[in-house]
């Protein structure tokens, strides 16, 4: 609807290539963020909510390196961490690499 903003906010939907996945709560507040950023890039992710579904958070930390917290992120499989971790690879300049990259 306004993408015409855009080039103007230094968004660049259109570079977005990758899978990425999330595990989140629905009410967690570092969750919250961290979908704020990925949206804010133009992702398209999938989401997985595990609230209270344990069998869920046992293959998210299986997959996650036995990390239990959540949110846990995906980019094209491979696991970058949480909130804080995407956070410091935008702050860094190596996100937007990584969701360049094609699944």
């Amino acid at each position: 609807m306004f993408d015409f903003l855009n080039p103007i906010l230094n968004r660049h939907p259109e570079r977005v290539k990758a899978n990425v996945e999330i595990y989140t709560w629905q009410t967690c507040p570092y969750c919250i963020r961290a979908k704020l950023l990925l949206w804010w890039k133009g992702v398209s992710y999938t989401e997985y909510k595990i609230d209270g579904d344990d069998a869920a958070r046992n293959k998210m930390a299986e997959r996650a390196n036995g990390r239990r917290t959540v949110p846990q992120i995906f980019i094209n499989n491979e696991h970058f961490g949480g909130c804080d971790d995407i956070y410091k690879l935008d702050t860094e300049g190596k996100l937007d690499p990584l969701l360049a990259q094609p699944a």
